[in-house]
Order: C-alpha cells, then sequence, then structure tokens
C-alpha cells in the first residue's frame, strides 16, 4: 500500500512538474553578440544583461550556417540543413523548404502535450512541417507590440504548457538608406528622423563610439552603418525586457525557460552569409528557472543542433541515450528519404550542463552552409573545436557570393571601390572574393582567422586529420556533397 501510494504521488509530481514547464524562445535576425554581457561597452543592452545574470550565457555557442532561413531549420529541427532539406532561403524566388517527414520543435512539443505559438519571422517551411497552433500578428520590427500581443497567449488558462517562439526582425537591414545621414548607411530597420516604435525609447549611438569587430574595416561607412545595426539591436533588448515584464505579471516567470539566440551573426560582409567566426558565433543565453545556480559564464562549445534535444529534454520528450525524440512523439512515416528508427537528432541535450563552466566532452562544432539566395550557391564545410578550424570551401572555383543587401552596403562598397588590395578586416578585398580549396586556422592563437595554415608543410598533417574529421561528420549526418571528395 506504501509503494503504491508513493508511486501516485510520484506520478502526479511529475505531471504537475510537466504543466508548469513552459519554453519561451527568443532569436533575433542577424545580431552577433554585441552586448553589454558579452563584454560590448558600446551596447545598451540592460535588458539581455539582466537574463544573463539571471541565467547561463553561453561563451561559445554557434549557428551550423550563416543563412536565415537555413538556420532557423536547424534551431527547430536539430538536424543538418543539409539533412532536413532547407538549403537557403524560403520565400520569393528562392524557394527552399524541408522534407515532409522532418519533424519539428512545434509538433513535437504539440504531441507532448504543449500549446504552441509564433510571433514575428517565421521563414520556414511548408507549413505543415513547421506548424505552430497559434500565429499571433505583430510588426516584427515593432519588439514591444510583439511581446504585448504575446500577452493573451501566455495568460491563457490552460492545463497545457505553451512554447511560444518569439522572433524578430531587428537587427537585420533594411527599412532603405539613410540619405539625411554622412556615408548613407542603411536604416537597419530604423525609422527616419529618429521616430520610434510604439512603446520603444530608441537608443542612438554615435558612430565614433560604437566597437568595430575584427572582421570589418575600421572606415567611417562601417561606423556609420554599425550605429544604425546597434539601434535595432537595442530595439531587440527592450522587447525582451517587455516579454519578460509579462511573464512575471502573469505569474509564469517561475516555471518558464527562457532561450535567447541569434540566427547567425551580423549583416555584414564577414559576418553573415559567412562560416567565419563572425557568421557563425552568436549570443546565447538560458534561463532554466529550475536551475539553482545562477549568473554563470559556460564555456561548452554548444550549437544549433543542440537546442530541440535540449528543449525536448526540458519537456520530458527525450531519449538521452538514443539521442531521439521518445517514441510516443513521433513515428516515422516510410516514405523516401526517411530515416527508419528512432527520430535522431544530430546534436544533443546541454540541459544537464547548463549549471557548469568548463563541462567536460563539449569541444566541438560543425557547420554546413550551401545557400543563402539562390543565386548564392557556394557550399562549406566547417569543423571547428578548441585549437583549429578547418573550412572546406567545396566551390572554390567560384568567386564568392554576395547577398543583394551586403553587396550594396557601404561598408562593403567603400573598400570594393578603392580596389583587390584595400584591406577588409583582417583580408583584401581580392582575399575575401578569392577563397581557395581548404583554410585552417589556429583558432586559439588566431581567433581572427587572419593566417591560413592550410598550406603549411608543418601543418599537412593536422590538415588531413582534420579532412577525415569533416567526412566522417558528412558521412554521419548523410550529407550528399559528401561525393565531392571523390571527383573534385
Amino acid at each position: 500500500m506504501v509503494r503504491f501510494f508513493v508511486t501516485v504521488f510520484t506520478l502526479a509530481a511529475l505531471t504537475v512538474s510537466a504543466a508548469e514547464k513552459n519554453i519561451v524562445f527568443v532569436i533575433a535576425d542577424d545580431l552577433s553578440p554585441t552586448m553589454g554581457c558579452y563584454g560590448d561597452m558600446a551596447a545598451v543592452t540592460p535588458n539581455i544583461d539582466r537574463l544573463a545574470a539571471d541565467g547561463t550565457l553561453f561563451r561559445y555557442a554557434f549557428a551550423t550556417t550563416a543563412s536565415c532561413s537555413a538556420s532557423r531549420s536547424v534551431v527547430l529541427t536539430g538536424l543538418h540543413n543539409h539533412r532536413n532539406g532547407h538549403y537557403g532561403h524560403l520565400h520569393s524566388y528562392h524557394k527552399f523548404s524541408s522534407f515532409p517527414w522532418v519533424k519539428t520543435l512545434p509538433v513535437l512539443l504539440a504531441k507532448a502535450g504543449y500549446r504552441t505559438a509564433r510571433v514575428g519571422k517565421h521563414h520556414n517551411g511548408p507549413e505543415e512541417v513547421y506548424f505552430f497552433e497559434e500565429k499571433i500578428k505583430a510588426n516584427s520590427r515593432s519588439t514591444v507590440e510583439m511581446a504585448n500581443n504575446c500577452e493573451a497567449f501566455i495568460k491563457a488558462e490552460s492545463d497545457k504548457p505553451f512554447f511560444l517562439y518569439y522572433a524578430t526582425s531587428d537587427p537585420h537591414r533594411g527599412g532603405g538608406v539613410a540619405t539625411e545621414l554622412p556615408h548613407k548607411p542603411n536604416r537597419f530597420g530604423n525609422k527616419p528622423n529618429k521616430g520610434a516604435y510604439p512603446d520603444v525609447k530608441e537608443v542612438f549611438y554615435d558612430p565614433a563610439k560604437v566597437t568595430v569587430p575584427p572582421f570589418l574595416p575600421d572606415t567611417p561607412e562601417t561606423r556609420a552603418e554599425l550605429a544604425q545595426y546597434y539601434q535595432s539591436t537595442s530595439r531587440v533588448d527592450q522587447g525582451l525586457g517587455r516579454l519578460m515584464e509579462i511573464l512575471k505579471k502573469n505569474g509564469k516567470w517561475e516555471n518558464t525557460i527562457i532561450v535567447f539566440t541569434s540566427d547567425h551573426g551580423m549583416a555584414f560582409a564577414g559576418g553573415k552569409t559567412t562560416v567565419y567566426e563572425g557568421g557563425l558565433h552568436v549570443p546565447f543565453i538560458v534561463r532554466n528557472p529550475y536551475q539553482e545556480k545562477r549568473g554563470n559564464t559556460n564555456n561548452a562549445m554548444i550549437s544549433f543542433v543542440d537546442i530541440v534535444p535540449t528543449l525536448l529534454d526540458f519537456a520530458g520528450g527525450y531519449d538521452a541515450q538514443k539521442r531521439a525524440a521518445k517514441p510516443e512523439l513521433t513515428t516515422l512515416p516510410g516514405k523516401r528519404g526517411a530515416k527508419k528508427g528512432p527520430y535522431t537528432f544530430h546534436g544533443r541535450s546541454f540541459l544537464s550542463i547548463i549549471a557548469e563552466k568548463n563541462p567536460k566532452d563539449w569541444d566541438a562544432i560543425y557547420a554546413s552552409h550551401t545557400f543563402h539566395e539562390i543565386q548564392m550557391y557556394y557550399p562549406m564545410r566547417v569543423v571547428r573545436d578548441r585549437k583549429y578550424k578547418l573550412i572546406w570551401n567545396i566551390a572554390h572555383p567560384l568567386a564568392y557570393p554576395f547577398a543583394s543587401d551586403l553587396w550594396a552596403a557601404p561598408s562593403w562598397q567603400a573598400q570594393w571601390k578603392k580596389g583587390q588590395s584595400a584591406p577588409y578586416g583582417k583580408k583584401t578585398v581580392r582575399e575575401y572574393i578569392n577563397r581557395p580549396q581548404f583554410e585552417l586556422f589556429d583558432i586559439s592563437a588566431d581567433p581572427n582567422e587572419s593566417v591560413n595554415l592550410a598550406s603549411s608543410a608543418k601543418h599537412a598533417k593536422v590538415l588531413e586529420e582534420y579532412k577525415a574529421k569533416l567526412k566522417k561528420f558528412q558521412k554521419d549526418t548523410q550529407d550528399p556533397w559528401i561525393m565531392k571528395w571523390q571527383y573534385e
């Protein structure tokens, strides 16, 4: 009888626990770790900094591709985009989308008993694969409005936990050119003449005081654009702050995990669309309400393939031993291309190591980029660990292709017009456009990726070792581009 009572009590406790595990996933658009909690003294990001102080800041978090749709597909599937099929952009004439057999986080969580909703930029398809039960309408630049419009979903009376996917369009380029300003920078979504979005207190930046990352040239044009980028970033911060207020106001703060990140790095040449650090290194903050230790920094190397396993783990729907969704959440259809057996992910859950500083066996990540826009075919594969980073530029005979907005950016055009020998960050314009087959960096000694060691006789053995790691990664993740080793 005692044993029966204990069992019933335990099951009841688990049920209550599951009902209290809400998930809020905040993803910005083209945001590098340019915020106070990451040491950027120019950034005004008090709410992001506050979230980090009450959670865990990951210093070595990486996107697996620096393209908007493709990256978000990895965020929501736990599969590299060469496996889920979302090779590049969804919208307009690009028309990339995931395979119909793919299972996504909102679908899996709905099967686990969650209410699901999204607001802002979605950018993935098809709809039935990336299905959210509720689509909350709001201007994806108007970040406080986005948060306010989510309140009804958050506070709705239900015995189910909720999953909210909050996706801003800031600080993506857009909104035209600020012709009234020196050097005519892109507006990055900012309103002309110091205008503001509803309930947003816009933060304006002096170009002379912004932080210029090492992969960019320190020019007046770059600084003018960075000032606009920082303003847009501060708007992301205010949207997050309002969302946090709503969670507290409605009694959800102490039972909601919050994840804050970006789809990839900033929209400047050398960042977005590249697999350099400026493209892949992203902010990543997790506030787990059930975690005792707060305000810690975690040095684990994590990537976007780890997100779905982690959040499923939080929700009780993850099989750690198999690195798969629990079988009751999914059964694989017998469609061509679908893998038989457990629905496994390319990553793993980091839920158990969030409170640690230097967890063991989290020392390498892989990346896979193929397209951004349809005209931008340039497949690259990457292995990066604590010591070395190898980039395989599969289409190296081609000139590196530009996203249309990055080509038009004053920060690029100013250097382009100076000629092929003009500096661009740690490279020249020529070196940025014309890339070798392999780029090998001693990333521990050369974090700015300035010296390519691939042709160094001293590093020939290292190069072969990391090539082998790439091949194994491609084989393990069923990458169609693995065949390129055989004939190119």
